[in-house]
């Protein structure tokens, strides 16, 4: 590996990547190192990632500028060929359970003999040791042992399981920036290392800070992140919108402008945040009552005059697709679909730099498509 120069543009072109993974965590977790100009060879079984059956849309949302390679490493020839290959990589990515590289030959140990810089990043459910190590799982699992549904939620409510994969995705944030930490040491001192990332506890490094503090709570409803005033309150119509005013100034506007149509706000016992928090659940459902009698349509017009913290609550993609606010910034974009497919739209690299990043440099690769450029001879580093 060679450092990278000072004015190397896009950040990661200096870094070399093999990933072994497969589905969502590994595939976000390389996506990110591929976006910012990491050169990322998806090492795929003859089969290819489930993902591209199951889910092609998705999976070309998390292989966009990856390459390709088939490669059987189950297969002796397959394994020999993938040491061959490491001499020339600085990280290799698995999703693996704990153990199955090594029954494999291709464990920590192994690879360091062909590449002693070389940075094995492990993604895992449970991490490389420990009782639940060997556990099969899924993000709910790992959001049940996380402390995820131990943060207070709302006044009387339960906390629900979101779509989003939570702990697939902030485990895979931390590994894709903790590889570049380890391959950035590795190249200061020629030595890799092993990276245990445990999805469980990604999700948990996320949930603590809201969680634990109810550990000294005789009633974890008297947590003060758990208001009255922070949610979402369904309208007239049927829709839904989301209100939060933290700020004493918020709720003051809110009140003022709405006290002679509600006597209810009619008051200033709700003013300070200490008094909002102490009677959560009164202003639960004093603002539940409000929100009820207009349609979203009349809120969208008081409350965008009035200058407070909310939002429609988008239940639908095209919602979101349709904002002005991502129109304007680009976050979404359309790229081809499969042949015979309407165009696919994707989100963009989620922070913008003044150098620029093309992010949308190459689509998701065909099953192996680039196998004979990955296996062929690579050009020396400079």
């Amino acid at each position: 590996m060679t450092a990278p120069a000072p004015d190397a543009w896009p950040p990661l072109g200096w870094l070399r990547v093999l990933d072994l993974t497969r589905l969502l965590p590994g595939g976000f977790a390389t996506q990110i190192l591929a976006d910012l100009g990491a050169d990322v060879v998806k090492i795929e079984p003859p089969g290819g990632d489930p993902l591209r059956q199951v889910a092609p849309e998705t999976f070309a949302a998390l292989n966009r500028n990856k390459r390709s390679a088939v490669l059987d490493i189950v297969r002796p020839e397959g394994r020999s060929t993938l040491l061959d290959l490491l001499p020339e990589y600085d990280v290799v990515i698995e999703s693996h359970r704990p153990g199955v590289l090594d029954r494999l030959g291709l464990g920590f140990t192994e690879l360091r003999r062909a590449n002693p810089r070389v940075v094995l990043c492990s993604l895992s459910g449970f991490g490389q040791s420990g009782p639940y190590a060997e556990r099969p799982g899924h993000d709910v699992n790992f959001l049940a042992l996380s402390g995820f549904f131990a943060v207070p939620n709302r006044p009387g409510g339960r906390t629900d399981r979101p779509g989003v994969r939570v702990g697939d995705l902030a485990g895979s944030m931390y590994a894709a920036l903790c590889v570049v930490v380890a391959a950035q040491h590795a190249s200061a001192t020629g030595a890799g290392q092993h990276v245990d990332v445990s999805l469980h506890e990604a999700a948990a490094a996320w949930a603590g800070p809201l969680a634990l503090p109810t550990l000294n709570l005789h009633d974890p409803a008297d947590s003060p992140v758990l208001t009255g005033d922070n949610d979402v309150f369904t309208t007239r119509d049927g829709r839904r919108l989301s209100f939060a005013t933290f700020e004493d100034k918020f709720w003051r506007a809110f009140r003022d402008r709405l006290a002679n149509e509600f006597p209810a706000l009619a008051t200033d016992a709700y003013d300070r945040r200490a008094d909002r928090t102490r009677h959560k659940d009164a202003v639960s459902a004093l603002l539940t009552e409000v929100f009820a009698t207009r349609d979203l349509a009349a809120w969208t017009e008081v409350l965008g005059e009035l200058d407070v913290p909310w939002a429609p609550v988008y239940d639908k993609p095209q919602d979101l697709v349709d904002d002005p606010h991502v129109r304007a910034r680009n976050l979404v974009t359309t790229v081809p679909g499969a042949p015979g497919e309407q165009r696919w739209h994707q989100i963009r690299f989620p922070v913008l730099f003044d150098a620029g990043l093309d992010c949308h440099r190459a689509p998701a690769p065909a099953l192996g498509e680039h196998t004979a450029e990955v296996l062929a001879p690579m050009e020396p580093r400079s």
